[in-house]
C-alpha cells in the first residue's frame, strides 16, 4: 500500500480544518455573519453600505443612508435603491439623483441601480457616529412648600395606593418642570 492512498484528499482536509475550528481572521467570518442581515434589505453585498461615503461624498453621506435595494423579478440590475435622508436634503437629493445613480453604478461596475426612492426619516447611526443626547439636568428635591402643595392636591383621593402613585407622578413632573426653567435669582 502506498503513502498516497493513506493521505486524505485535499477536499477532505479542508472539511476537517473547518470542523476543528482553526484560527481564522475575523474578516474572513464577517461576510457569512452579515450576509443574512444584508440580504433581507436586498443588498447582494455590504459594499454599498460600507462605501457609501466614498460613493456619494462625505457631505451627502452625513445626511443620507442606503436602506434597501429592490430588483425587478428575476434580475440583478435596474434596481430601486431606498435611501433614508435627513429633513430638507430630500429635495436636494431629488435633483442630484442622476449623479448619485451614476456614482453607484460606477462603483458596482454595472447598472445595478436605475433610480432612488427617498425616505425622509432619521438616519440610523451606530457607535461613535451616533448623535449624543445632552446629559439631563440634575433634578433637585422639592422644597417643603412644594411638597405640601402636592400633598394638598392629592389629599381628596380616597384610595391610598392611587394617591401614592399620583403623588409620585406629581413629584416627578414638578421636578422636571422646575429643572427646565432657568434659574431665577
Amino acid at each position: 500500500m502506498s503513502d498516497e492512498s493513506a493521505r486524505p484528499s485535499p477536499s477532505a482536509k479542508k472539511r476537517d480544518d473547518k470542523r476543528r475550528g482553526g484560527v481564522r481572521a475575523i474578516g474572513a467570518l464577517a461576510p457569512a455573519l452579515t450576509k443574512q442581515a444584508i440580504g433581507k434589505r436586498g443588498f447582494t453585498s455590504a459594499t454599498i453600505i460600507t462605501d457609501w461615503t466614498k460613493i456619494v461624498g462625505a457631505e451627502l453621506a452625513r445626511q443620507s443612508q442606503p436602506d434597501g435595494l429592490r430588483f425587478p423579478r428575476g434580475r440583478r440590475d435596474g434596481g430601486v435603491l431606498s435611501v433614508r435622508v435627513d429633513g430638507p436634503l430630500a429635495t436636494e437629493l431629488m435633483h442630484l439623483e442622476p449623479l448619485v445613480v451614476e456614482r453607484i453604478n460606477t462603483h458596482f461596475g454595472y447598472k445595478a441601480v436605475e433610480r432612488l426612492k427617498l425616505i425622509q426619516a432619521p438616519i440610523r447611526r451606530a457607535g461613535a457616529d451616533a448623535p449624543r443626547k445632552a446629559a439631563p439636568k440634575p433634578l433637585r428635591a422639592l422644597s417643603e412648600a412644594e411638597e405640601q402643595a402636592l400633598e394638598a392636591r392629592v389629599a381628596h383621593i380616597e384610595d391610598p395606593e392611587l394617591r401614592a402613585h399620583l403623588k409620585r407622578l406629581g413629584r416627578s413632573v414638578m421636578r422636571r418642570t422646575l429643572a427646565a426653567k432657568p434659574d431665577q435669582g
